[in-house]
């Protein structure tokens, strides 16, 4: 979607948020730790499963949101 291929969207996942990579980790929680003070490599650290360009396509799809059409 727009050229973010880790950003997934399941409905069986986490009621269809956006995630990371088909996992149960939101673009959400991502940007929550981020928020909070977590650098990418700590939030790397605390969720093995992520990778940095996880972290990154998350920020860039949150900071690209407000700019999508609607309608």
């Amino acid at each position: 979607m727009f050229g973010f291929d880790r950003i997934t969207f399941n409905p069986a996942v986490m009621g269809g948020r956006a995630g990371i990579r088909g996992m149960r980790v939101t673009v959400s929680l991502v940007l929550n730790l981020t928020a909070n003070g977590m650098s990418a490599e700590e939030i790397v650290k605390a969720y093995p499963y992520l990778e940095a360009e996880d972290v990154r396509q998350a920020l860039r799809y949150a900071a690209g949101i407000r700019r999508l059409p609607i309608g």
